[in-house]
């Protein structure tokens, strides 16, 4: 009932939501397209895949190069870019999640880090979802992106390294959730939302270095290190 009031969905359906806790509570890899659950503007609870595939997409082939380019969203540049300027104006959508994780550099050692909130077993990430129509095949896929923004001072100071570093998950407040799926809001009150989340309400801790050889389903995954 917790979570049917948190995201104003119906109690029928909460069966779905208890899963995303125990399927999330571990870990999902972004880069194998996986589906998630989303939640939309009308407050429902979805299905998606994760990997962005714009309407306008022509091909199969054209679909998984894109969708490869699509796992993350610059805040900053989502305005302007092909693949993002329409979801992010009528189909933005929370991802409920329990952590995410992120690699530390320091001279040549590379160390995971499981990041989360203090305070809040579930919290949203950001995102827009897209439906594709197949051009041959009819077959329509729904996907999403999760968005990004500059990292705040913990989050920078693990995510060092890589192609961009220096990043963080929008993760949209609580309180905000609601406003989030709003279609009736206007760029610049989008913008606002495109903050560092405090870092005071979060805390991480490093992890197995081996965690991606273990099983999704392995709860070791997310022990802390010795």
């Amino acid at each position: 009932m917790a979570l049917a009031n948190r995201y104003g969905v119906k109690t029928g359906i909460i069966e779905i939501a208890q899963e995303i806790i125990n399927e999330q509570q571990y870990r999902i890899n972004a880069f194998t397209h996986p589906f998630c659950y989303i939640i939309t503007k009308n407050q429902s609870i979805e299905a998606a895949q994760w990997g962005l595939i714009p309407h306008w997409t022509k091909t199969s082939e054209e679909a998984k190069e894109i969708s490869n380019m699509c796992i993350n969203a610059r805040a900053e540049t989502v305005f302007t870019k092909p693949s993002f300027r329409t979801p992010i104006l009528s189909k933005r959508c929370l991802i409920p999640s329990t952590g995410y994780f992120e690699f530390h550099h320091q001279n040549k050692t590379v160390t995971p880090y499981h990041i989360f909130l203090k305070n809040e077993e579930i919290f949203s990430l950001g995102g827009m979802y897209e439906l594709w129509h197949h051009p041959h095949t009819n077959e329509t896929t729904q996907t999403f992106t999760v968005l990004t923004v500059p990292a705040n001072e913990l989050c920078a100071e693990i995510h060092n390294g890589g192609k961009t570093p220096f990043r963080m998950p929008l993760i949209i407040k609580k309180e905000t959730e609601k406003h989030w799926l709003d279609t009736s809001l206007t760029n610049t009150e989008i913008e606002h939302f495109f903050k560092p989340f405090d870092t005071n309400k979060m805390d991480a801790y490093p992890i197995s270095k081996d965690f991606l050889k273990k099983r999704p389903d392995d709860p070791s995954i997310i022990e802390k290190a010795a």
